[in-house]
């Protein structure tokens, strides 16, 4: 578990978490090409990527895959874990690994995560396994329709982390991976080997040339299956300590024009409208990040002005703990 709280970082790890959230060289020696413009070497690079990963600084290192270009699905779920068992159910739900991501929300839907699964129907039988774990029910929230997701962090937690320029691939049906781009994924979802030639080692691992494995990582990068490749920074450890989830019971007839009024918003990292459920009312959903909760909450007064008649209600569930962040597992 991950407490919100800001850890002190010098000056060169400050540069590379600002720096390497994306865009990191596809090519023989890209650590030698990402280390240059920031005056050091790739050894050093190589060291404190591994130090930053070690301090929980940093929770992955390497491409962020988005599985539902690649024929998978990605369902944001919930559910009310009783206080005394809080822990209990913590653990059970993240032995998962179709359990991406969870935070610990303050709400009677306490606990917040995200399944991934290389195919949709496993997110039922997800489901149906955390349910028969816990005893628990299970929400599930799917993305009816992505208004924004691109966020870049700064240390310090002030910066606004969304309202990033996005180059989105064709809306063209998505592909299912064949056996072989299966496997590179696989190699390398938990992040890039920390080496000179990290794409040689990949193609070794597979009996592939370090060309081939370089050709379809950038095949994939322009086609959606990797969202970008870089740095995931743990945003509580460099100083974005509140957290809030904001979400909107919006007229349905509004939905579309106000989730796009939102998503272009730079107080804005993700924006999604989803489904309501039985004593949830809230249709479109927006995260915001900040410093302190003041800062939060004047961010999401600002969205909730932007809304006007269309926004019957609101509300702000700010994360207490990250409870997991693994990134997609297929």
């Amino acid at each position: 578990m991950l407490e919100p709280h800001a850890q002190p970082l010098n000056p060169l790890d400050q540069a590379i978490i600002d720096r390497l959230q994306g865009d990191f060289p596809l090519c023989a020696y890209p650590y030698d090409e990402a280390a240059a413009p920031l005056g050091i070497d790739a050894d050093t690079l190589m060291a404190r990527l591994d130090a930053l990963l070690a301090r929980r600084v940093l929770t992955r290192f390497g491409p962020m895959f988005q599985v539902e270009r690649m024929g998978g699905a990605f369902v944001l779920a919930a559910l009310a874990a009783p206080e005394a068992r809080f822990a209990e159910v913590a653990e059970q739900v993240n032995a998962l690994p179709e359990v991406a991501h969870n935070y610990r929300r303050e709400h009677t839907l306490n606990m917040w995560f995200v399944l991934a699964t290389a195919h949709p129907d496993g997110i039922d039988a997800a489901r149906q396994r955390i349910e028969a774990a816990t005893g628990l029910t299970v929400r599930l929230f799917p993305k009816l329709r992505e208004y924004y997701v691109g966020m870049r962090f700064t240390v310090g937690g002030r910066a606004p982390v969304g309202g990033e320029v996005i180059h989105r691939p064709s809306h063209a049906p998505a592909t299912p991976l064949s056996a072989a781009d299966t496997a590179l994924v696989r190699a390398c979802q938990a992040g890039l080997p920390r080496c000179r030639r990290p794409y040689q080692a990949l193609a070794d691992s597979l009996g592939w040339q370090e060309a081939q494995v370089i050709e379809r990582l950038q095949h994939m990068l322009a086609h959606g299956i990797i969202r970008r490749i870089g740095a995931a920074p743990n945003h509580y450890a460099i100083g974005y300590t509140a957290n809030g989830m904001a979400v909107f019971d919006i007229d349905d007839a509004h939905i579309d024009a106000c989730g796009e009024r939102l998503g272009a918003l730079a107080q804005v990292s993700h924006c999604y409208h989803r489904p309501r459920q039985p004593g949830w009312p809230y249709n479109l959903f927006a995260m915001c990040h900040g410093d302190h909760r003041d800062a939060v909450r004047a961010d999401v007064a600002l969205l909730r002005e932007q809304l006007g008649s269309a926004c019957r209600g609101h509300d702000v569930l700010f994360s207490t703990a990250m409870l997991k962040k693994s990134g997609v597992r297929i």
